[in-house]
C-alpha cells in the first residue's frame, strides 16, 4: 500500500427527502449516511459491516457513483469527482451487486451481459471483446459453452460468476462488493470468496466489502469499518477488531456470532432492544439507548473519533 489512498470517501453524507401529500411536499428526512470518512488504499479489501438499514449500501453506491452524496467528496486516484456523471463514465471502480437473481438482464445472453460494458467503453473490435468474454468466463470458473445461455439457465453461484465477469471486463483497479456472497448456500459462498481472493491477487484489485457477516469479513478483509445508524463507529486492523474490540457495539456483534459447540453457552453481551428511527435519530451518540456501557454525556453529546493505535479508531467516550 502507499501512502496515499486510492479511494477517499471524504464526510460523506446522504438525506433522502420523504414526500406526503397532494402536493408532494417534503415532510421529513432521511439521513442514511452522516459524515463518514474512509480511505481504501490500492490492493486493500476494507470490509464494511452492520445492522440492516445502517447506510452500508448507501456508501457502496455513493463510492461507485450510482448515488450522489449530500455532502461530502468521493476522491478516486488523487482527483475529486464532482459529479455522477464523471463516476459513471469512469471505468476504475465497478460494483458487484447482493442478489444475483435480479442483478442480471433475463432477456439477455451471458455474452451480451458480459460484453456490454466493453462495448460501452469501446475497448476493441467485435472480434477482441468477444474473445475477451470467453477469457473472462473462464477466469471465473465458467466456460465459453455458457455464452449462448439466459441467466434463468444458471444456479446462483454462477450467476454471480457471471456477475464478477461483467465487474472485471473494464479492467477496474476497485470492486465494490455489496453483500456478493449473502444470497448463496455456504459451500458456494466459499467458492465465490476464494473466487475474489484470487482475482485480487491476479488483477491488483481494492475491495470494499460490504457484509453483515462477521466471519465472511474476517477471511476476506485486512481493515474493517462498523456502521451503526449512518456513523462509522470503530475502524480497525482486521487483528485489533477481532482480540480488542473497543466500541460496545462492536462488542455485541462480535459478541452475537454464533458458537459452533453446544456445550459452549452463547456471550452475554447482546443488544436487547431494537434500533431507533432513522427518521428520528437519539441525541449525542445514536447507541445510547441500547448502550450497556452508556454515561450522562452520551445522551447530551456526540462523541468524535479518537484514534487508539495507529491501526484502530473509536468513536465513544469510553476512550476520550
Amino acid at each position: 500500500m502507499t501512502d496515499q489512498a486510492y479511494l477517499c470517501l471524504d464526510n460523506i453524507s446522504k438525506a433522502y427527502p420523504l414526500k406526503e401529500g397532494t402536493w408532494i411536499k417534503t415532510t421529513a428526512w432521511l439521513r442514511a449516511v452522516n459524515n463518514v470518512t474512509l480511505n481504501i488504499f490500492r490492493g486493500e479489501t476494507v470490509g464494511l459491516v452492520g445492522e440492516s438499514g445502517c447506510g452500508k449500501s448507501t456508501l457502496g453506491k455513493i463510492a461507485c457513483g450510482l448515488d450522489k452524496p449530500t455532502q461530502g467528496e468521493v476522491i478516486l486516484s488523487g482527483e475529486k469527482i464532482g459529479s455522477t456523471n464523471d463516476l459513471l463514465k469512469s471505468r476504475k471502480i465497478q460494483m458487484i451487486f447482493q442478489d444475483p437473481f435480479s442483478s442480471l438482464n433475463p432477456r439477455q445472453k451471458v455474452r451480451n451481459i458480459v460484453s456490454e460494458p466493453m462495448r460501452i467503453h469501446k475497448l476493441g473490435s467485435k472480434k477482441e471483446i468477444l474473445d475477451r468474454t470467453s477469457s473472462l468466463l473462464e477466469k471465473v470458473g465458467l466456460s465459453s459453452i455458457h455464452m449462448p445461455r439466459y441467466p434463468h439457465e444458471f444456479s446462483g453461484g454462477q450467476r454471480q460468476r457471471i456477475a464478477i465477469a461483467r465487474a472485471i471486463s473494464v479492467d477496474p483497479d476497485m470492486v465494490v462488493c455489496d453483500e456478493p456472497v449473502s444470497a448463496l448456500d455456504v459451500s458456494v459462498q466459499a467458492q465465490i470468496l476464494k473466487l475474489l481472493k484470487k482475482l485480487q491477487q491476479d488483477l491488483n484489485l481494492s475491495y470494499l466489502f460490504i457484509s453483515h457477516d462477521l466471519s465472511v469479513v474476517k477471511y476476506l478483509c485486512s481493515r474493517i469499518a462498523v456502521m451503526y445508524l449512518g456513523e462509522l463507529v470503530e475502524i480497525a486492523a482486521k487483528k485489533e477488531l477481532y482480540t480488542t474490540p473497543c466500541h460496545p457495539y462492536t462488542r455485541a456483534l462480535l459478541a452475537a456470532v454464533p458458537v459452533p459447540d453446544p456445550a459452549i453457552k452463547s456471550r452475554a453481551l447482546l443488544v436487547k432492544s431494537e434500533p431507533p428511527n432513522p427518521l428520528s435519530p437519539p441525541p449525542g451518540c445514536h447507541f445510547h439507548p441500547r448502550c450497556p456501557e452508556k454515561m450522562a454525556i452520551c445522551s447530551r453529546k456526540s462523541p468524535g473519533l479518537t484514534h487508539i493505535s495507529p491501526n484502530q479508531s473509536v468513536r465513544c467516550f469510553l476512550y476520550e
